[in-house]
């Protein structure tokens, strides 16, 4: 892959209108994501303009409910046609597998490719201390991330979602057929936001990310296009 087909940017807006203003903005991506708030606010709608496109498609609505919950919402899912699906690992092991097989159903009834399932591990806008006194998790974050990166792959599912500062351990240990999905990338010179546990780029990818998801340094940018186009040219130089 290219450096340009590894970098997802996230549709952060309300409305179909401003994701489709966006992503007419910046031809170069091709890989978007569609999260709870645009989902939430056009439906399966944006996906058909997505594809219409031939874009590529990050369905991130992170699954978390009961395994017979969460297997209809992947079984209707399955019939969009995206490329990646989320759900969190904390669901649990019957739900993960559930989840896993109404793909692979949904895919098989619609006569379409079954999206790919990764599990969120720890999402990134939590830190140690927060993991430790509000969820009262005892496990330091990286063996905690590690440890739902090691569920989802035992029950099958195709990669995780996690900072970069796991993706090296979890690269080491699942190996280099399990896909890793990193958000919490930021460029230098960029705010960290909401993101705790962030990396650069070229950190992230040589930390064994397959994806990075960058949303604010592009979108929010003066120049978004030539935003993306900087971060690319970053990552071919070094």
């Amino acid at each position: 892959m290219t450096f340009a087909q590894r970098i997802i940017v996230p549709l952060d807006v309300s409305s179909e209108v401003d994701a489709i203003a966006l992503i007419d903005q910046i031809p170069q991506v091709q890989f978007w994501k569609v999260g709870l708030e645009l989902f939430v606010s056009c439906g399966p709608s944006i996906l058909e303009q997505l594809k219409r496109r031939q874009k590529r498609i990050f369905l991130d609505l992170k699954f978390h409910d009961i395994p017979n919950t969460v297997a209809g919402a992947c079984r209707a899912a399955a019939a969009y046609g995206v490329d990646l699906v989320t759900i969190h690992a904390t669901a649990g092991r019957p739900a993960l597998t559930a989840a896993h097989q109404a793909l692979q159903e949904g895919a098989q009834t619609t006569q379409t490719l079954p999206p790919k399932l990764i599990a969120i591990t720890v999402l990134t806008s939590l830190s140690l201390r927060e993991l430790a006194l509000d969820l009262k998790i005892p496990l330091e974050l990286p063996e905690y991330a590690l440890q739902m990166g090691l569920l989802a792959q035992a029950v099958g599912l195709e990669g995780v979602v996690c900072s970069p500062q796991e993706a090296a351990q979890v690269r080491q240990v699942c190996g280099d057929d399990f896909l890793i999905v990193c958000p919490g990338v930021r460029p230098q010179g960029t705010q960290m936001g909401d993101q705790k546990r962030a990396m650069t780029p070229a950190a992230a990818l040589q930390a064994g990310a397959n994806y990075l998801v960058i949303g604010r340094p592009i979108t929010a940018a003066a120049d978004p296009q030539q935003a993306f186009g900087n971060i690319c040219a970053e990552l071919e130089q070094g």
